[in-house]
């Protein structure tokens, strides 16, 4: 199986300093849904790990966050292509779970949803270090986007390994060509 996980806000869809609380701000950075689906048709499976603590500071409900992700799948279905498992984290940075990355739960969740005992060798595609961090502690390749937080990501030294892209539709170039 060839596994993507990708971190939504900043990869996906334009983030937030004062989140995406609704769906009106969940907008597509351009060319990533059609990033995921190319993906999607060349036969990789595409996971979503991404912290939502908006829920647990009550900037906006379970059912937003729903309808977030139903556009989300609508959107790359659209384009032909599927998002096979969407995992979240509603927990806020003081609630002491174990998904709220840059702990590995989701990413955790994700290998034993897919019967896999590690992700080594799986781009974890991210715009911050926590995205990174997360799936590294699992054996995942970090991919990190200049999109959303990105930038700002650079100003500081990467995990090892590290590969930044520009974007998302740059990381499934350099997919399809590397790894077709």
């Amino acid at each position: 199986m060839k596994l993507i996980i990708l971190d939504r806000d900043g990869v996906i869809n334009q983030d937030s300093d004062d989140y995406v609380k609704s769906l009106e701000e969940w907008v597509p950075i351009p060319g990533s849904i059609e990033a995921i689906a190319r993906l999607s048709r060349a036969g990789w499976t595409v996971a979503v790990a991404t912290n939502q603590s908006g829920l647990s500071r009550g900037y906006f409900s379970a059912q937003t966050l729903d309808a977030m992700h139903q556009r989300l799948r609508r959107l790359v279905e659209e384009q032909g292509g599927a998002i096979a498992l969407i995992e979240h984290c509603p927990h806020g940075p003081d609630d002491a779970c174990d998904c709220r990355k840059p702990l590995p739960g989701l990413f955790r969740r994700i290998a034993t949803h897919f019967r896999l005992s590690d992700l080594r060798g799986v781009p974890a595609v991210g715009d911050s270090r926590r995205d990174l961090e997360a799936g590294l502690a699992l054996g995942a390749d970090p991919f990190l986007v200049r999109t959303g937080k990105g930038q700002r990501t650079l100003e500081k030294p990467l995990p090892s390994g590290t590969q930044v892209f520009d974007d998302l539709a740059a990381v499934a170039d350099h997919l399809l060509e590397t790894r077709p």
